[in-house]
């Protein structure tokens, strides 16, 4: 990915196979949150890659699944 994606897309970061919320740029950074809440984290924009939709899915179905359970997301 060469530009950043657009706020809410879900991204793959690589170093750590780990599903996360684009939330903007820090620096040279990209920053990305869990997408069931969390803290976010920084990423190198070279190891970030865009979730495929059984991930997307998965990630969505954890989504709602734990607003159903009222977690604060």
């Amino acid at each position: 990915m060469n530009r950043p994606p657009q706020v809410g897309t879900i991204l793959v970061d690589t170093t750590a196979e780990r599903l996360g919320e684009f939330r903007g740029l820090a620096g040279p950074y990209w920053s990305l949150r869990p997408v069931c809440g969390g803290a976010e984290w920084d990423a190198e924009p070279e190891h970030v890659r865009p979730a495929n939709p059984a991930e997307r899915m998965h990630a969505e179905t954890a989504r709602c699944n734990a607003r159903s359970r009222g977690e604060v997301l």
